[in-house]
């Protein structure tokens, strides 16, 4: 993991939301967070380049995680997606390659898993 990663973490809960960014800041990945899907989804239309997305799924606003996911994938093919959420895995919206992580999340589990991710980013 390089400082050239760059993170997107969508997550209402002020409190989890700034564990896992902290936790990532920590781990030398720079950190971009959004409270809503629609701020995510603004950050996304924006110049954005992130290389993984870490999101809860139900999300106050218009956009859910399910929409922030598909649209980061949209914007971002083949960049990592982890949905970390308390709410069921509906494995038919995921987009291809994501992961699913339940709530509540263990922060070496994320980082982990976003490790393994990257890594096999680049050897395909």
């Amino acid at each position: 993991m390089t400082t050239a990663n760059i993170g997107l973490v969508v997550e209402d809960e002020w409190l989890l939301r700034m564990e896992m960014v902290d936790e990532l800041r920590e781990a030398g990945f720079q950190t971009l967070e959004a409270a809503t899907g629609d701020a995510a989804l603004s950050l996304l239309d924006s110049d954005l380049k992130a290389d993984f997305l870490v999101t809860d799924i139900r999300l106050p606003g218009g956009a859910d995680g399910w929409t922030v996911a598909e649209h980061f994938h949209a914007r971002h093919p083949g960049k990592p997606v982890i949905y970390v959420s308390a709410n069921p895995d509906l494995a038919a919206r995921r987009v291809t390659g994501s992961v699913f992580l339940g709530k509540p999340c263990d922060m070496r589990q994320l980082l982990e898993t976003i490790a393994r991710l990257l890594k096999s980013q680049l050897l395909k």
